[in-house]
């Protein structure tokens, strides 16, 4: 682990396993947050994430806002963009932090070496600097002022209910318990999902 990052981020690298321009991105949303909500990492569910895409960033804000996916604080919204929504819950306050356009632009060199990177398809040398882009790109994007990289704004929160626990019932066709919320009707038998959505014609 390098040294070379302050031990908050150390402790995101560690969670994700490698340090990225995305990981980057959700470190610098999840400070920027706690800065305008003025909180620190709680021990529950006081804060909400509403993140819209699945990428690396999102693992920053789970490890510094304590907000995941089991204790049922951290909602994916599918939309594919770089928006970070965090709710304190306790004083009704939230912000949208807002990716700016641009941020991982690559010059058409950059963009050849990546996408061989991607389809394991490139050389050692080129390996070696696809990551000395992403670690310079990681240099710029933890030194770059805010406004330069997000925008942010306070928004009236939509406040979710706590994460309940269900009851769960048996599936009557492969067995298992399934959360009753989410249980089907199949031929008046309890079905979960998957097995309730065996029939079909080709589609």
């Amino acid at each position: 682990m390098s040294t070379e990052y302050p031990q908050d981020l150390q402790e995101v690298i560690r969670f994700h396993g490698h340090m990225c321009p995305g990981l980057a991105i959700g470190y610098r949303a999840a400070k920027a947050a706690q800065a305008r909500l003025d909180v620190a990492r709680p021990e529950d569910e006081e804060l909400v994430a509403i993140v819209e895409s699945d990428g690396c960033g999102i693992d920053a804000i789970q490890a510094m806002l304590g907000c995941t996916l089991g204790k049922g604080n951290l909602i994916y919204r599918d939309h594919g963009k770089q928006v970070y929504t965090i709710i304190c819950r306790e004083r009704g306050r939230a912000v949208r932090v807002a990716a700016k356009p641009g941020l991982f632009n690559r010059n058409p060199d950059q963009e050849a070496v990546f996408q061989k990177v991607l389809g394991g398809r490139a050389s050692e040398e080129e390996r070696q600097t696809f990551w000395a882009f992403q670690k310079e790109k990681v240099a710029e994007l933890l030194a770059a002022d805010l406004d330069a990289i997000f925008t942010i704004t306070d928004v009236s929160p939509e406040v979710p209910e706590k994460a309940r626990i269900f009851k769960s019932v048996n599936c009557a066709y492969c067995g298992e318990p399934v959360m009753e919320p989410r249980a089907r009707i199949r031929d008046g038998k309890h079905a979960c999902i998957p097995c309730s959505e065996s029939y079909g014609r080709g589609w």
